[in-house]
């Protein structure tokens, strides 16, 4: 928590936790594929995915992204081989784009979170992360830039602006409520599509299996089979490890 400012300062620390691990990782690893998040809320006492403005009551856009940028070549200087911005600024991924090309890391590319909805689900992960103590834990408010989950017509521009802006990938969080915007955009698009099964997705099969209400691998099988169908090429889930495991003992 001591490394967290308003500005979210230690994100642009070449030597932060992130890029050391990054670092370690590929030393060990070279052929390991390493994709790291873009945004400032692991770094803002705050918990907003940006800086805010200077009456404090909303991120401010154009500012966030500039630190993005510099951001994204940090990663880039690390290592990394994809970056993935989550914060849902406008612009940021053209400005990504152009800073990672101007500083000759064009071979880096852009997981974009087209389509992060400002949703319930995330609870689980913002305890982890501490956001909600910046609230006195109340439920971080980030609908000012995240979408309106009864709007699915907004995610279908926010995405064709990423296309155009140079997105490699486009995502979509969270994946299981919103399997109707990965259709949408699997007929929008050819570009890979990602599907993010969010903390809260996780934890409620979790915690129904507990209670005996539902048999566990199966109704995790059956969330990421859904999540598939519904046009996603890559599917971001905690429940990979055990994926992982069950594939290859048969």
């Amino acid at each position: 928590m001591e490394q967290k400012d308003a500005r979210g300062t230690e994100a642009l620390n070449p030597d932060c936790l992130v890029l050391r691990a990054v670092r370690e990782l590929k030393k060990a690893l070279s052929d390991l594929l390493v994709i790291t998040d873009l945004a400032l809320d692991p770094y803002t006492t705050h918990g907003h995915d940006g800086v805010l403005n200077a009456e404090g009551t909303d991120v401010d856009n154009d500012a966030t992204v500039a630190i993005l940028a510099k951001m994204a070549v940090c990663q880039a200087e690390a290592g990394v081989d994809w970056v993935a911005p989550s914060d849902m600024m406008d612009g940021r991924v053209g400005a990504i784009r152009a800073a990672l090309d101007a500083a000759d890391h064009t071979d880096v590319s852009i997981l974009a979170y087209s389509a992060k909805y400002a949703s319930a689900f995330y609870g689980p992960f913002r305890d982890a992360v501490g956001s909600q103590p910046a609230t006195d834990g109340a439920y971080l408010d980030k609908r000012t830039y995240q979408l309106n989950p009864a709007n699915p017509r907004e995610s279908m521009v926010e995405a064709a602006l990423d296309i155009e802006e140079g997105a490699d990938i486009l995502m979509v969080k969270p994946a299981g409520p919103y399997l109707d915007i990965l259709c949408r955009l699997r007929q929008l698009t050819d570009l890979p599509l990602a599907g993010y099964q969010v903390s809260g997705e996780y934890a409620q099969i979790h915690a129904a299996a507990e209670r005996g209400w539902l048999d566990l691998a199966a109704t995790r099988d059956e969330s990421l089979l859904a999540i598939k169908r519904a046009g996603a090429d890559l599917i971001l889930t905690y429940f990979a490890k055990d994926i992982a495991q069950d594939i290859a003992n048969g």
